[in-house]
């Protein structure tokens, strides 16, 4: 199956054959920043490759052959068809229609080789409410998605923790599709691996939905992360709001964050913006950001977009050093408070604090109890 959507901020093929989509050249917009020498692995067929599990204790989460999946997603570039055709293997996790979950239900996804092949399923049931942790350990070449699928009137919060070694490469999509008056926040977290490329999209399927999307991104040395969204608003009186932030630190990092949000014609009623904010730690680091929206009508609430990269302010740091707190210090309490608001907004306190704890660490900054943001 392939489908070619007319406009110009949606994917224009979407199919699960691979070969619908062309090895990439550098020249194709989606591919322009992208280190394809590093991610090149991703573009061919790996044989004899490991598959991704999921560990953890919770009744909500199983394991299961990817024959027995029935997913909403079809790949949208020749990474995720590729996965999607050779995932042996899937994750599922299950929110029963009207259940009420109140402790996050944590699942650690572990790959049983260098190389694998993912596939998450997550479905929130019908007027279910709970929180998802998924973490990622970047122990591995790892190539997938991560389906979401939130159904009428549900409410799904989900954390995805990108974090471990910086050697490997990552590339994962995670498609969330909304249904009537649900809520989606999603927020991911980007510390670890090499090379990483999330490409967070979300469709809504009727009227009333609700998108959050926040990010957080450190990038140090030569780490390389990419976070391509894509909002697709074709149901009337919607919500969207993507906010982002990210830190670089050495002459080599470079992240890359595209926001393309497309509100269709019949989209009338539709609340979205967009904000990417980058702060360039070091003399070097590179930061491309860019926003796109795209009205095809004019009848919408509000619609708007920002970004902005820059270096420390330095009135922040003059205020912390004049009250005797050293400058190195004064720079790391900077950056803390630059991504506590968006972790903030997350509603998970103790996951906050969590990922506030391996920011201090990915500083240099001592192990301390952590604070309320």
């Amino acid at each position: 199956m392939t489908i070619a959507p007319p406009h110009d901020l949606a994917p224009r093929v979407a199919s699960f054959d691979p070969e619908s989509f062309g090895v990439p050249t550098g020249r194709e917009l989606e591919w322009r920043f992208a280190p394809l020498e590093v991610l090149k692995p991703f573009f061919s067929l790996v044989s004899d490759v490991g598959i991704v599990t999921g560990i953890s204790t919770s009744e909500f989460v199983a394991n299961a052959p990817i024959e027995s999946v029935t997913s909403t997603w079809t790949p949208t570039d020749r990474t995720g068809a590729i996965a999607r055709s050779a995932a042996r293997s899937a994750v599922i996790i299950d929110i029963p229609r009207e259940a009420r979950v109140d402790e996050p239900v944590v699942v650690r996804l572990e790959a049983s080789s260098s190389f694998a092949y993912q596939h998450v399923e997550i479905t929130a049931g019908a007027f279910s409410s709970a929180k998802v942790v998924v973490e990622v350990n970047t122990t591995a070449d790892i190539s997938g998605a991560i389906v979401i699928n939130v159904a009428d009137g549900a409410d799904l919060t989900l954390l995805v923790v990108v974090d471990g070694p910086k050697e490997h490469r990552l590339v994962a999509h995670l498609p969330a599709t909304i249904g009537r008056d649900a809520r989606f926040t999603a927020c991911a977290v980007t510390l670890g691996g090499r090379a990483v490329r999330l490409l967070p999209s979300v469709h809504y399927r009727s009227s009333g939905g609700s998108a959050e999307l926040l990010g957080v991104f450190l990038a140090e040395g030569e780490q390389y992360f990419e976070q391509r969204i894509f909002v697709e608003h074709e149901q009337p009186h919607c919500t969207s709001n993507v906010i982002y932030k990210g830190a670089l630190s050495g002459a080599l990092a470079h992240t890359v964050w595209i926001g393309d949000v497309l509100v269709r014609r019949e989209a009338i009623g539709t609340q979205t913006y967009e904000m990417n904010r980058n702060l360039l730690l070091s003399d070097g680091p590179r930061a491309d950001s860019v926003p796109n929206l795209e009205l095809e009508t004019g009848d919408v609430v509000s619609a708007g977009h920002a970004s902005a990269t820059g270096r420390f302010d330095d009135e922040q740091l003059f205020y912390l050093q004049s009250r005797g707190i050293p400058a190195e210090l004064a720079r790391q309490l900077v950056v803390r408070g630059f991504f506590a608001d968006v972790l903030g907004r997350l509603g998970m306190p103790a996951w906050r604090d969590t990922m506030m704890q391996r920011i201090s660490a990915r500083l240099g900054m001592a192990d301390e109890e952590s604070e309320d943001v």
